[in-house]
């Protein structure tokens, strides 16, 4: 049986040594050719990064990252993208500054539980907004009233729902006409094309103040060598820069070469090839998976590298320690809808950024478990 007092990334820190680890987001699946040459490369790459200035470093890698994924107006100069160790230190670099202004924030259900732990460590009271009125409707039902802050996780994981341009125009307007800060994370933005449009443009013309926080971590299995980027707006009103200085100096400048140079291969064709392997992936899974009785996919239109099944009358909890006796660790939904956590007790998330053989194996693995538990 699942504890409730159990938080997601704990359960991920369980299956880190488990081949059949379907469970945390993280890539691990094999390097492409080009990315191989890259990391046969990074004794020269060391020296590059020792040699080179730092700031020249981070704005290149800025800049490599962001138009990548579509994201041309993206703020430059001093402090205008905080490089951090992870997008949750991001997370927690803001939420550090929210406290200092607001004592509530509205933020999407579901979504990752780190993001609800960040934001309720440091005192802000959640409210929480669905995904149906955040997408359709009527936007002003996407800003609580009360809040000094809307959290949105676009494209959203586990879901993978991704605020349309127009939408994300109209719940800018809202909180410009509320001062309310709008904060996006977008750190699975990089699976899915209709999250390339530019963000940033949107927020800039809506004069809203906004925040984003992207992550690179989860496009390439470079060992959780990654960096979190924190964004915002300069009209933002929060000590953002300095609790940035609390916690952090900067990133290691190695770290920001690895990722100008992965950026570079995945701009010529390797975020191409990256989607199709997840989309493979995912047919895996619902290939495996689509005929067992009672079993369903919430998401038919996701692109983002995890996959939600719908369990039918089952619970995790039925299906849990027999999933651990075979060493499969996926995770449960339960802790996603961090406000009503019965809501995901009939589904689990697989990890889709892994060997199609690893996915094949732990969806037999819990086939199996599923008709025997039917």
């Amino acid at each position: 049986m699942i504890s409730s007092n159990v938080n997601l990334t704990e359960l991920e820190i369980l299956a880190l040594d488990s081949e059949l680890n379907v469970a945390d987001g993280h890539a691990r699946q094999e390097l492409s050719d080009g990315q191989q040459r890259i990391i046969d490369e990074l004794s020269t790459l060391f020296q590059k990064a020792a040699m080179q200035p730092i700031a020249d470093l981070e704005r290149t890698a800025h800049r490599t990252f962001f138009q990548l994924l579509g994201q041309h107006r993206y703020p430059v100069g001093d402090n205008a993208v905080l490089s951090c160790y992870a997008s949750s230190v991001a997370m927690e670099i803001l939420a550090r500054s929210l406290v200092t202004t607001s004592d509530a924030v509205g933020l999407v259900h579901p979504t990752f539980d780190n993001i609800p732990d960040i934001l309720r460590g440091v005192g802000l009271r959640l409210v929480p907004v669905e995904e149906e009125p955040l997408h359709t409707g009527d936007p002003a039902l996407a800003v609580p009233e009360g809040v000094g802050c809307v959290f949105i996780t676009t494209p959203n994981n586990p879901t993978g729902r991704v605020l349309s341009a127009r939408r994300l125009a109209e719940v800018a307007e809202v909180c410009r006409e509320r001062d309310v800060v709008l904060a996006l994370d977008t750190s699975f933005r990089g699976f899915d094309t209709r999250a390339h449009y530019d963000h940033y443009a949107v927020l800039e013309a809506s004069g809203c103040r906004w925040v984003v926080i992207e992550d690179t971590g989860k496009l390439w299995a470079t060992l959780d060598l990654k960096v979190g980027l924190l964004a915002y707006s300069r009209n933002i009103g929060l000590p953002i820069p300095k609790i940035y200085s609390d916690i952090l100096l900067g990133v290691s400048p190695f770290i920001l070469t690895l990722v100008e140079h992965f950026a570079e291969d995945a701009a010529n064709g390797g975020l191409s090839d990256l989607h199709a392997f997840i989309a493979e992936g995912r047919a895996i899974v619902r290939g495996v998976l689509g005929d067992v009785p009672g079993v369903s996919f919430p998401d038919p239109d996701s692109r983002v590298s995890v996959e939600r099944v719908d369990l039918g009358h089952l619970s995790c909890d039925d299906i849990w320690d027999e999933l651990h006796k075979r060493q499969v660790y996926a995770l449960p939904c339960t802790q996603f809808h961090w406000a009503e956590p019965a809501r995901g007790d009939r589904s689990l998330r697989i990890a889709l950024a892994r060997p199609h053989s690893s996915i094949r194996a732990a969806a037999e693995e819990l086939r199996a478990v599923l008709l025997a538990a039917g």
